[in-house]
């Protein structure tokens, strides 16, 4: 009698893919100050990536988490080895292996410090608000005049946040 041949295993997803995936995640809870260090040429380095950003408190900490899980289960089929800090919620920590998520409330971000830890490592911020009119934009225009209305935008998106700080001041006052 033969026996039924068992399902293959999904592919295992590469480190870059993952960290798209989990970006995916902390967008869609609204996670903020998003960015990645590459550790890949760090000698003796504990993961290929880290992956770090903030929420503004207990309960967001833990939503940004619950998030990254299940766009990364359900984009790859992985699950964190192992997560450390849930049920605090100022860390969280999800360690792929390849990809270590950290997810800090902005007290406990500024304290530890991460980014400078590895200051000599490839650290690229994600800026959630101009990544879709840069992509956008790109599909109208030629290359060469993408650079100008890149400029041109992230010049729009600064004013808007300086604009924003200022009246939250005025509503603080």
């Amino acid at each position: 009698m033969l026996k039924p041949a068992k399902k293959p295993k999904k592919k295992v997803a590469n480190a870059s893919s993952l960290v798209q995936y989990a970006v995916q995640g902390i967008e869609e809870k609204k996670g903020s100050e998003i960015v990645c260090i590459n550790l890949k040429k760090i000698p003796n380095n504990a993961c290929d990536y880290f992956l770090i950003c903030e929420g503004t408190s207990r309960p967001h900490v833990q939503a940004i988490a619950g998030s990254v899980e299940e766009f990364v289960k359900k984009s790859t089929g992985e699950r964190p080895w192992h997560v450390e800090g849930l049920e605090n919620g100022e860390w969280v920590l999800m360690d792929y292996i390849d990809v270590a998520v950290h997810i800090f409330q902005p007290e406990a971000r500024n304290h530890y410090n991460l980014e400078n830890l590895w200051a000599d490592a490839e650290i690229k911020r994600i800026n959630e608000e101009v990544k879709p009119i840069i992509i956008k934009n790109m599909k109208k225009k030629k290359s060469s005049t993408v650079k100008k209305a890149v400029k041109k935008i992230v010049k729009k998106v600064v004013k808007k946040k300086a604009a924003s700080k200022k009246s939250k001041t005025k509503r603080r006052k």
